[in-house]
C-alpha cells in the first residue's frame, strides 16, 4: 500500500508568493543596511536613545531575513542574493556618507519602513490568494512591526 503525504504537508509554491518574498526580502536587507548605517552615524543630543533603537531595529531585521530566506526555500523555490541584486529589487534611497542630521535619519527610516510595509502587505495579500497560511502568517508579523517601528519614529520627529 503507497502512502500518501497528509494534505497540509504540501509546499504551496506560487510564483507570486515568491516575487514577494523576494521583494520583501530584498526591503528587509536594504533597511537593515539602512538601520545600520543611521546606527553608525547619528550624532547630537537623542545619539544614545537612537543609537540603542536603531540596533534593536537592525539586530531584528537581520533575523526576519533568514526567515524570510528560509520561508522561500520552504516553498522550493530560491532565495534572491547579493548586495546588488538587494539594492535594484528594494529601489530605497541610500543615505549620504557624511553629516547628516538625526530626524534626517529618521525620516528616511520612516519613507524605507512605509516602502517595506507596502510590500509586506502585498506579500500578505498574495499569501492569501492561493491560501499559503503559513506565509500570510509570517507576512502579519512582519506588517506589525513595521506599524510600531514607523509610529515610533514618528513619535521621535514629533519632538524635534
Amino acid at each position: 500500500m503507497k502512502a500518501t503525504a497528509p494534505a497540509d504537508s504540501k509546499t504551496k509554491t506560487d510564483s507570486t508568493v515568491v516575487a514577494a518574498l523576494n521583494l520583501y526580502l530584498a526591503d528587509s536587507y536594504a533597511l537593515m543596511a539602512l538601520t545600520h548605517h543611521a546606527h553608525w552615524n547619528v550624532e547630537g543630543p537623542g545619539f544614545f536613545s537612537l543609537h540603542k533603537a536603531f540596533e534593536e531595529q537592525y539586530d531584528h531585521l537581520f533575523e526576519t531575513i533568514d526567515e524570510i530566506a528560509e520561508r522561500i526555500r520552504a516553498l522550493d523555490a530560491y532565495a534572491l542574493g547579493g548586495l546588488r541584486a538587494f539594492a535594484k529589487e528594494a529601489g530605497m534611497e541610500e543615505f549620504p556618507t557624511g553629516p547628516l542630521a538625526a530626524k534626517d535619519f529618521v525620516a528616511g527610516l520612516v519613507v524605507a519602513h512605509e516602502k517595506a510595509l507596502a510590500d509586506a502587505v502585498a506579500l500578505r495579500d498574495a499569501a492569501g490568494n492561493v491560501n499559503d497560511l503559513e506565509t500570510q502568517d509570517m507576512a502579519i508579523g512582519c506588517i506589525q512591526w513595521h506599524q510600531k517601528t514607523s509610529w515610533m519614529l514618528k513619535s521621535y520627529l514629533k519632538a524635534v
